[in-house]
């Protein structure tokens, strides 16, 4: 396990390490081994918060199961941006009692976004007894610590710290596979739209060392990674808070130097804050993928303002084109949120009037979900949850002509695209990802992790068909 992947250890660390040895140790001393069955909920930052979970409990002497009957002990990371995220794990952390009377020494650990919020704490200290230990992530680094309290005392462990604390660079990370990889640049968020929990929950925006970031890069790709996901909630404003003169466009630019083959991504960009400077740095980057995430959430003016976005539709719409006069070949996707409250049936047509101007590759659609706690959350809301449903589903069938029609101008075209996975179709067995980041089902006897050219036989609206290329 890396512990920092470019300094030498601190105290921190060999804190870390000596409770991660006395943990493994009492597992050792039963004799029998101990399983862990990590669940995560949410975005991609939640994904690398799990990579970090993931190698503290390798360090403690867990091994892994895809079977929570199994486990020993069951740490779910949860996300707290939508309603019915935060039902589904209130509902699964429920069904864990079962669990926990076939398995006695069972220990539950729920962590992350949702358990950042006072209420949902106290629903879990009231409600769901099956749970041991509760932190956020602000204590991710502290979790052999809390466990280890658990095992000695047996008593239920709520830790929430409310200050956010420095970003630590000394923790193991255990990654699921080689070929991708997912680099967290800065944590929160200060933009603080209307709609969303995440600046409460994830703090302030705190960015990572320039050359830290880097160095894992490196590491990376000397390891045989070939795609790499850099993550912020708003990537753009990277670098703002150290004041040290290095933004987002100039870390591309760095990491685009590292030798090898490889891809750089990275999500998620708000409008606001993408200038020109990052669309020339990512067409001047061979490496970096023609590809950026740019959320709209709405097409409306009025709207926008009551979201505290921070722009118009027009100057979205021009951004949009900018981006695609350096990068003709770029792939657009974005997120729109339908029925915000108060949102009028004008205003709806706003947004799908900016979403065939701009012709998305792809969208991601959300029907609003209150907050608690958000600006949004007490706003008159007299929109049916039945009319928002049809507003939903004309936006998905607006964006579903444009994505058929653009994936359909792909067939007969030869493309390279990076093998990351196998699949379960006897006929297109095999994964694969564009440039652009466009998945392609294919045909083929190759290992994951490379890049092929591949000829484009058939399209759908969310994925390619093809075969890798003998040309």
């Amino acid at each position: 396990m890396d512990y920092g992947q470019t300094k030498p250890a601190r105290s921190g660390p060999e804190r870390l390490r000596a409770v991660c040895g006395r943990i493994k140790n009492l597992i050792e001393a039963e004799g029998t081994p101990a399983l862990a069955f990590l669940d995560t909920y949410g975005c991609q930052q939640n994904e690398a918060d799990s990579d970090i979970l993931r190698g503290l409990i390798g360090e403690m002497g867990y091994s892994f199961t895809d079977d929570e009957n199994k486990a020993d002990l069951i740490v779910i990371n949860t996300c707290a941006v939508r309603e019915h995220a935060q039902m589904r794990i209130l509902g699964n952390v429920g069904a864990l009692t079962h669990a926990k009377k076939q398995n006695p020494r069972l220990i539950v650990a729920l962590c992350g976004c949702m358990v950042r919020q006072e209420h949902m704490i106290e629903k879990v200290k009231r409600s769901y007894r099956v749970v041991d230990i509760v932190f956020g992530m602000h204590e991710m680094s502290k979790f052999p610590e809390l466990l280890e309290q658990f095992l000695l005392t047996g008593k239920r462990i709520f830790a929430r710290s409310p200050e956010e604390g420095e970003i630590e660079e000394n923790l193991p990370v255990l990654r699921e596979g080689k070929i991708k990889a997912r680099i967290p640049v800065m944590y929160g968020c200060n933009n603080f739209c209307s709609y969303c929990v995440v600046p409460f929950v994830r703090g302030r925006e705190r960015s990572r060392d320039a050359a830290l970031i880097t160095d894992e890069a490196r590491s990376l790709v000397e390891n045989g990674c070939k795609d790499i996901m850099l993550l912020g909630q708003n990537v753009n404003s990277y670098g703002l808070d150290r004041g040290a003169g290095t933004d987002f466009s100039d870390l591309i630019a760095g990491i685009n130097e590292i030798p090898g083959e490889f891809l750089i991504r990275f999500m998620t960009s708000h409008p606001k804050d993408a200038t020109e400077k990052l669309f020339s740095v990512m067409a001047a980057s061979e490496k970096c993928a023609r590809h950026i995430h740019l959320p709209v959430q709405s097409g409306n003016d009025r709207v926008l303002r009551a979201m505290n976005r921070g722009y118009t539709g027009e100057e979205y719409a021009d951004l949009a084109e900018k981006a695609r006069r350096l990068m003709p070949d770029l792939v657009l996707t974005t997120d729109v949120i339908v029925g915000f409250p108060g949102e009028t049936d004008r205003e709806f047509e706003d947004t799908l009037e900016l979403v065939k101007k701009v012709e998305f590759d792809a969208m991601f659609t959300f029907i609003f979900s209150k907050r608690e706690g958000t600006p949004a959350a007490c706003m008159d809301d007299p929109v049916t949850r039945s009319e928002k449903q049809a507003r939903f589903d004309r936006l998905l069938e607006v964006q579903n002509v444009i994505s058929e029609k653009k994936h359909a101008a792909c067939i007969g075209k030869t493309v390279k695209v990076l093998i990351d996975g196998e699949t379960k179709n006897s006929e297109y067995n095999l994964s694969s990802r564009t440039n652009g980041g466009r998945l392609v089902h294919l045909r083929g006897n190759l290992a994951p992790g490379g890049f092929v050219n591949a000829e484009i036989t058939g399209a759908a609206t969310w994925a390619l068909f093809g075969e890798v290329s003998r040309r």
